[in-house]
């Protein structure tokens, strides 16, 4: 157990190597345009399945309530919390269509979209994202290691270095951190 232990923490820690080396100018980027959306009066908004929905929620709520600084909140929301919405419209339209909706019902051009998706192929993510490019909205992604259709969709994309769910996920909240850091830091 011990030996897989340490295999767990050296290929965690070659991701933070693999981060540190080759995704700053991104991760910077994208920094850039959540300040931009926010100083013309736009809201980020997060989204995502399985564990990229936790993680949507957890940074929509670092924004909303605070990451480490008493300060206003910022405007973000999560398209994973409604569950009549996405109940309504996964039942009377299809699954694909739960994020769309949402983004054609409440995004405007000043918003962020935030699509959070491992694999970057999840349809009602990339439904989502077609939607607000529609509107002229950024999009930023996080994503895994592979080129996917919503990295190529996407405006900025943040691409880590794997192909296990697991380590996908761990450097996405990093990362998460790090930008809500950077953005109260500079508000």
């Amino acid at each position: 157990m011990e030996n897989k232990f340490i295999d767990y923490l050296e290929e965690f820690s070659s991701n933070l190597d693999y981060l540190k080396e080759n995704l700053f100018e991104e991760i910077e980027q994208t920094i850039n345009c959540i300040k931009n959306s926010l100083n013309s009066g736009g809201k980020i908004i997060f989204f995502g399945n399985g564990g990229s929905a936790s993680d949507s929620q957890h940074l929509c709520a670092e924004f909303v309530g605070r990451y480490k600084k008493n300060r206003d909140p910022l405007p973000a929301i999560s398209l994973n919390t409604d569950t009549s919405i996405l109940t309504a419209v996964a039942n009377d339209m299809g699954y694909e269509k739960v994020f769309e909706r949402q983004v054609q019902a409440l995004a405007k051009k000043e918003d962020l979209l935030f699509a959070i998706s491992t694999s970057g192929k999840s349809k009602n993510v990339i439904n989502a994202v077609i939607a607000g490019k529609k509107k002229g909205i950024k999009i930023i992604s996080l994503t895994g290691k592979h080129d996917s259709e919503l990295s190529s969709l996407s405006d900025i994309s943040i691409k880590v270095p794997s192909n296990k769910v697991n380590h996908i996920q761990e450097m996405h909240i990093l990362i998460g951190h790090f930008i809500c850091e950077m953005i109260e830091d500079n508000i």
